[in-house]
């Protein structure tokens, strides 16, 4: 910054000359001491300036706009000054801001042109080595325009070189981004790609919606070209990774969900200090509900699960290691409510989340008793349980199958929603539901299910082409249910935004063509109470969104526990799946027969 200084005041000085000539102002005139004194505040002046408006203290980025005024405040501060100064120090001086604003004309472009051929040495193109791959960059926003340079400009990134670039802007159709041109949009990719002979397409978006990064890799599949994606901005905001760190696609990638927004301090706020329980602490949902609570340190996190491998993943992912000597595991089943009410009176949580549940569809449809015994009356001796200590907020896990259920799964977590709305209305306390469909990668997924049939070789099955579900990652599902825990009111279900439904077959199709093995994909048929596509609201449901966006609240009508109570287990599985229908409320008068008998 020393030498910037230096230079900045030689330039000053050669135009304070250069004025001085132009006007004649000291033809004939001796040196004197208030001249020396002059000259010398002509050296400290630029220096002084520019330290004040930033320039030599790292403040401004190189070639930037704010470098631009900081150097435009600078010499603006210094021919005020130096007019001011030689007026005070050579008296009768017949112009004095005349000279300074004529030595500012020469030395503001003198300054600016120092920086900007820095600026161009510094981002001149590396030669690339001879194995850079070629590609094509979709996008030429600030994203692609920064990945440009990075890649053509950093001695670091010399893998890929960029060829050519597309973007759907018309107006950008003339653009040149360091010499790469922007060539049309994405109808042109396979003419562009064949032109020149380009490897890679890389997808540099911002914030690039599931759609568009679907439509670009099934579009750069089909003209031989290699999808990738730049980091997304929590990626980067996380370290570890730059914009040219292109990688391939991800799953989470195709659904392009917007990031979370969440009110961290006022979650924070309320859950430090609390006794916290979740059930079915070892699953999916459960587990990283644990994690994300853990941070907020609660007084205590009690983790209960009838699996104790599950229990001792869950810690050991918390706290390093997993003795499971500590209180904070209680191994339980929600079904046994003797042993339920005795963790209740143990630890008298203060929050509960209820997160243990059977959710295999077609099991349950077969086994329709145990998704009675489980979803329905488990949750029933919980809510009870909850009252009896009186707990401050009850949290249930729901699923998008039961907005307009058509299975087991969805009537019996429908009856769910229902019974702790019912309890809302008895207890001085909040009941509430959280509704959202399917976690991507949890266990039994259809992700981890897909993968496991390529990775043994094939086939690949998928119920059928059109099949399409909501998904939602663990950490984003985990929370948008903490935001909804602090906004909801008793008696509600909160629905969580899902984005956009995803086929399954596309993401089928992705997994496959990440493989260099030749994999069918079969489709088998929709199974018994299957749907073709989820719904996140049922018929005649009304949603409102009055504190979060992603987070609609609906109203749930309550169900009475003497409804539910005097099922049957023994009965036969088509008669009990009409029962638990009815007491969903998706049922005939044969149903309503059935359950009043």
């Amino acid at each position: 910054m020393a030498a910037e200084a230096g230079y900045d005041t030689a330039a000053w000085f050669g135009g304070v000359l250069s004025a001085i000539w132009l006007t004649r102002e000291l033809a004939g005139a001796g040196a004197t001491p208030a001249m020396w004194r002059a000259v010398i505040a002509m050296f400290l002046l630029p220096s002084g300036c520019g330290l004040l408006a930033g320039l030599y203290v790292g403040r401004y980025q190189r070639g930037s706009f704010d470098e631009v005024v900081g150097v435009c405040l600078a010499a603006g501060g210094t021919a005020l000054s130096l007019g001011v100064v030689d007026a005070l120090l050579v008296p009768g001086r017949r112009a004095p801001l005349l000279i300074a604003g004529s030595a500012a004309a020469f030395a503001l472009p003198a300054m600016l042109a120092a920086r900007y051929v820095l600026f161009a040495v510094r981002r001149r193109s590396r030669a690339l080595a001879s194995s850079a791959v070629k590609i094509i960059v979709f996008g030429a926003g600030a994203a692609g325009a920064q990945l440009v340079h990075r890649l053509l400009g950093q001695r670091e990134s010399r893998y890929y070189r960029p060829v050519a670039m597309l973007d759907d802007d018309p107006a950008k159709r003339r653009l040149r981004i360091r010499g790469v041109p922007v060539l049309g949009g994405r109808e042109r990719l396979a003419e562009v790609a064949a032109r020149t002979g380009a490897k890679v397409l890389v997808i540099a978006v911002a914030g690039a919606s599931g759609a568009l990064i679907r439509d670009l890799t099934a579009a750069a599949d089909s003209c031989g070209l290699t999808p990738k994606v730049i980091p997304s901005i929590n990626e980067l905001l996380g370290g570890g990774v730059c914009i040219d760190g292109v990688r391939d696609p991800r799953i989470s990638d195709l659904l392009g969900r917007r990031p979370v927004d969440i009110d961290v301090g006022a979650v924070a706020a309320h859950f430090a200090g609390k006794r916290i329980m979740v059930t079915g602490a070892g699953g999916s949902i459960g587990s990283e509900l644990c994690r994300q609570l853990h941070r907020f340190r609660p007084a205590e996190l009690i983790m209960l699960d009838r699996d104790e491998s599950a229990l001792h993943a869950v810690q050991l992912t918390l706290h390093g290691r997993a003795l499971l000597d500590s209180e904070e595991t209680a191994l339980a089943d929600i079904r046994d409510g003797r042993r339920v009410r005795q963790v209740f009176e143990r630890f008298r949580p203060q929050i509960v989340f209820h997160a243990a549940a059977l959710k295999h569809l077609p099991l349950l449809e077969q086994f329709p008793a145990e998704a009675l015994k489980t979803n329905v009356w488990g949750t029933l001796t919980l809510l009870e349980a909850a009252a009896e200590c009186g707990v401050e907020s009850f949290v249930n896990i729901s699923t998008d199958k039961a907005a307009n259920p058509t299975s087991v799964l969805g009537y019996s977590k429908r009856a769910a929603e229902r019974l702790t709305s019912h309890m809302a209305g008895q207890a001085a306390a909040t009941y509430l539901s959280v509704r959202f469909g399917n976690v991507l990668g949890s266990r039994g997924s259809v992700l981890t299910a897909l993968s496991a049939q390529i990775a043994a070789g094939g086939p690949v099955t998928v119920t059928h082409p059109e099949v399409s579900r909501y998904f939602m990652t663990a950490n984003e599902a985990v929370q948008l249910v903490l935001q909804a825990t602090v906004i909801g009111s008793g008696g509600e279900v909160l629905v969580l935004d899902m984005g956009e439904q995803v086929r399954i077959a596309d993401i089928a199709r992705r997994l496959v063509a990440n493989t260099t093995r030749d994999i069918d994909i079969v489709f088998t048929g929709l199974r018994p109470g299957e749907k073709l596509a989820e719904d996140l609201l049922g018929h005649g449901e009304i949603a409102q969104r009055p504190y979060h966006p992603l987070i609609q609240h609906v109203p749930v009508p309550p169900l009475p526990p003497d409804h539910i109570t005097g099922l049957d287990p023994d009965t036969s599985a088509d008669e009990l799946r009409l029962a638990i229908a009815a007491c969903a409320g998706f049922a005939g008068s044969e149903v309503d027969r059935l359950v009043t008998q």
